[in-house]
């Protein structure tokens, strides 16, 4: 089982803005490891255990799944994709309420066509190995969080499945229950299978092999300050590009634009001399949410985090806070 990425794009729309959390993505994955995927909310995690799992078709770019071509699965394909080698651990959960813990591990072979005895015998071994067999008869009306997680993890590896996907899989457990879903991820990791989970929780991270930062990587503080002379219509940073410096304008004038999934850009801000911009995405380490662009032949400052905290606190000059 191996997996691979090239040249991955998923663009979607959020309130009528385009937003491309994935952006060109290259990724190779190789049999038996286990890849986390780290980042703050927002920065693609989900979104890419989705393509990999062909509930979403990328905007462009390949995934290449054992020799699998993911993104070019359609209807029957993609299901019957899904129901022999894929596992998804939902955040959500998405158990169904009216059925019990152990019904709910055994709906994928019941769906796959296994018998009734035997895809719940397997259930109860599953329930068992997330010490849960005490509850295989309870819904999940009547169960914890942690539980509920518990359980659908269980559901997730119901057809030993070779591509685990995993979203916040420790999000609602405690340490207790975090060490018994980490000691099932270290059985079920070998040759054969590949693990891909999303998180933020670093108690995750010596189980794996790799680590991929989806969200922008902050660069450790340091002195920075760059002049830069700009021409009309020229662009200092664009939309989804990582954040390193917060701007002053010294002349001129900076507009920022947003795109839209339909029709021109929306210019949200025009920054004049004195005016401070782009400030959240150095100070938060996310991705810049508009395009900053010369209206005029500007002149501009840029300053590390540091360097304009020592700005903030020497004069206090006025700004809007934007993106």
């Amino acid at each position: 089982m191996t997996v691979q990425i090239r040249d991955l794009t998923i663009e979607y729309s959020s309130g009528g803005y385009r937003v491309r959390p994935i952006d060109h993505l290259d990724l190779d994955i190789d049999n038996g490891q286990v890849v986390l995927l780290l980042g703050a909310s927002g920065c693609g995690k989900t979104t890419l255990l989705s393509a990999l799992a062909a509930i979403l078709t990328p905007t462009s770019g390949r995934i290449m799944v054992d020799g699998i071509d993911v993104t070019a699965l359609r209807g029957k394909e993609s299901v019957e994709y899904r129901r022999r080698t894929v596992g998804v651990v939902f955040q959500a959960f998405n158990l169904v309420a009216s059925l019990t813990a152990r019904e709910n591990v055994a709906v994928p072979l019941l769906a796959a066509g296994a018998r009734r005895k035997s895809a719940l015998r397997r259930a109860a071994d599953l329930l068992a190995r997330v010490e849960l067999s005490d509850r295989a008869h309870h819904r999940p009306g009547d169960m914890s969080g942690g539980q509920q997680q518990r359980v659908a993890i269980a559901r997730a590896l119901a057809a030993d499945p070779s591509l685990v996907l995993a979203d916040e899989p420790t999000a609602h457990l405690d340490y207790v229950q975090v060490e018994g879903v980490l000691r099932l991820l270290e059985e079920l990791r070998g040759p054969g299978r590949v693990i891909v989970i999303a998180t933020h929780d670093d108690r995750l991270l010596p189980l794996a092999d790799r680590v991929v930062h989806l969200s922008p990587r902050r660069e450790v503080e340091s002195s920075k300050v760059v002049h830069r002379s700009l021409q009309r219509g020229e662009v200092l940073f664009a939309q989804g590009d990582a954040g390193d410096l917060i701007y002053v304008v010294v002349s001129g004038s900076i507009e920022l634009i947003r795109d839209r999934v339909a029709g021109p850009p929306d210019v949200v801000a025009v920054y004049g001399p004195g005016k401070y911009f782009g400030e959240l995405a150095p100070l938060y380490g996310i991705r810049r949410s508009a395009t900053a662009r010369t209206v005029v032949p500007s002149e501009v400052v840029g300053y590390s985090a540091s360097e304009f905290r020592q700005l903030q606190d020497a004069s206090k000059p006025e700004g809007i806070v934007t993106r």
